[in-house]
């Protein structure tokens, strides 16, 4: 039998921390290991928990929570981070995607959607996932490029003295779309260590340290621009 997911909720909102322990209790694969409404107080109940995600505001009483998302995604590396927070604009979104958070929901979301992010980031815990996520990007795109949206990959582009191969355009491609390491390793029909190789080399290359930091300096450089779905 699967056991839960292991989740620890902060928030400085009480109506919100109980209010996301009472939708989960009609799941049975998450449950609600600890709770608390400080920064201060994450570390040690993350330490002593051991969930597989947190789910935290931007805004916490004594401190940033994006910054507070960094310092546990430096200690816990394999902990999901989930932002639920009532300030969905662009530019937070994109701070939460520098960050290297798992995912990115607004308080107003659907509850399946909230539930989905949480499930998301128990299993992709660095890859990221936000709704609405292309037309930000597209809004961002045209801000730094003035350049139609075409989801489209221009091979061969220099960057900073170096070329990416076709297929390290690829995976770029591939981690962009929130694909796991396995994932991309099947999608390519080769091993997860080639995988990983491909990777490394794509954020080598682009002078980063995870794939929200590549996916930012791609989209900055032109590399990648997103695709809108068919409606927008």
């Amino acid at each position: 039998m699967q056991s839960s997911i292991k989740v620890v909720v902060i928030d400085g909102h009480t109506l919100t921390r109980y209010g996301l322990m009472r939708l989960v209790t009609a799941d049975a694969d998450i449950a609600i290991v600890g709770e608390c409404a400080l920064a201060s107080e994450a570390p040690a109940l993350v330490a002593s928990t051991r969930p597989d995600v947190v789910v935290l505001d931007v805004a916490l009483p004594d401190a940033d929570g994006l910054q507070l998302a960094r310092e546990l995604r430096d200690r816990h590396t394999g902990l999901g981070i989930v932002i639920l927070t009532a300030q969905a604009e662009d530019d937070v979104l994109f701070r939460a995607l520098e960050t290297g958070v798992s995912a990115f929901v607004g308080k107003t979301a659907p509850n399946p959607e909230v539930l989905g992010a949480i499930r998301h980031a128990a299993v992709a815990a660095a890859s990221f996932t936000a709704t609405g996520l292309a037309h930000a990007l597209a809004r961002r795109g045209h801000v730094a490029g003035g350049r139609p949206v075409s989801g489209q990959l221009g091979l061969g582009r220099a960057v900073e003295g170096m070329v990416l191969s076709p297929r390290e355009f690829e995976v770029l491609s591939l981690l962009a779309t929130g694909r796991s390491v396995p994932a991309i390793a099947g999608t390519l029909f080769v091993s997860v260590s080639t995988a990983k190789t491909y990777v490394s080399r794509v954020y080598e290359k682009l002078g980063a340290t995870n794939r929200a930091n590549a996916i930012m300096i791609a989209l900055r450089l032109g590399l990648i621009t997103p695709e809108l779905p068919a409606s927008a």
